[in-house]
């Protein structure tokens, strides 16, 4: 590997780099803000469009605010992509002639799919012996593959990497047969709807967080040493 950058465990270099990916507490806020005000305003007026347009709004003046200051947009616009994408979904049930509350099912719909994406794409990274984790240790070192040479970073990335799949395979467990039992009439979709609300809530950040929290402890025991060469020269 390349010259170190002042950090001497893989599990220092891991806990710099989930706090850069992150953005802090405020980065945290910011893609959170959204989602709850959508969730928030749905569930006490009833009233989608103005659902869409609260959180729409409360993501632009959080971009505002990140402009006007000069620092990073990047958690900003993270949260309006998610909004974009959940009002296409909202869109498109609406073309097909969905209801009110179908439509709103329909903004829950692409959080379903990226947890289930996300965790499939992540457990494959595991299972192939590659985790996701540990391109985090080669974007520091230099090289983006000279880790996976080592047992120990290979094993801790591993753990690492599953406890970022944990959060995602929990909230599609419990989500999606409320969302399915919705789309199909079998509940209803109000009371759907409201549960999905109140789950994106319990099961988005407080999740999120435990999972890191997780990871933070693991990480706090620093034992795996970084080597800056493989082999003496």
């Amino acid at each position: 590997m390349s010259e170190k950058i002042g950090t001497d465990t893989v599990e220092a270099v891991v806990r710099q780099q989930l706090s850069t990916a992150l953005g802090g507490r405020r980065g945290m806020a910011e893609a959170a803000v959204p989602t709850i005000l959508f969730t928030v305003t749905w569930l006490t007026m009833r009233d989608l469009d103005r659902a869409l347009m609260v959180s729409i709004g409360s993501a632009l003046v959080l971009l505002v605010v990140r402009l006007v200051q000069r620092s990073t947009v990047q958690f900003v616009v993270n949260a309006l992509l998610g909004i974009g994408i959940g009002w296409f979904f909202v869109q498109r049930s609406a073309a097909s002639g969905g209801s009110e509350q179908e439509q709103a099912l329909a903004y829950f719909l692409p959080g379903l799919l990226y947890n289930g994406g996300y965790a499939v794409v992540l457990a494959f990274t595991c299972l192939i012996g590659w985790p996701l984790v540990g391109f985090m240790v080669g974007s520091i070192t230099g090289d983006p593959t000279a880790w996976h040479s080592d047992k120990q970073v290979v094993r801790l990335c591993n753990r690492l990497t599953w406890l970022l799949v944990a959060p995602c395979v929990l909230r599609v467990v419990i989500q999606a047969p409320i969302w399915l039992a919705g789309s199909s009439g079998s509940m209803d979709p109000d009371a759907a709807v409201a549960a999905l609300g109140v789950l994106k809530i319990a099961l988005g950040w407080p999740l999120q967080l435990a999972a890191l929290g997780s990871m933070v402890w693991l990480l706090s025991r620093n034992r795996t040493p970084v080597e800056p060469d493989a082999t003496p020269a």
